[in-house]
């Protein structure tokens, strides 16, 4: 039974992985965010009192 032979499966399977571990994560590690997060200024003055026009 040919299908229950591991050479040319096994063979298959390692140059599948080697060929996906290589060229797939940089690929998906070159994208990036459309909207980057920027990190705030930690000082900012949160004492103000909003200015309520209609109150």
């Amino acid at each position: 039974m040919p299908q229950l032979n591991p050479t040319p499966w096994l063979m298959i399977l390692l140059f599948s992985w080697m060929v996906f571990l290589t060229f797939v994560p940089p690929k998906i590690l070159a994208h990036t965010l459309p909207n980057e997060s920027v990190p705030q200024d930690s000082k900012t003055d949160l004492a103000h009192s909003w200015n309520w026009p209609w109150y």
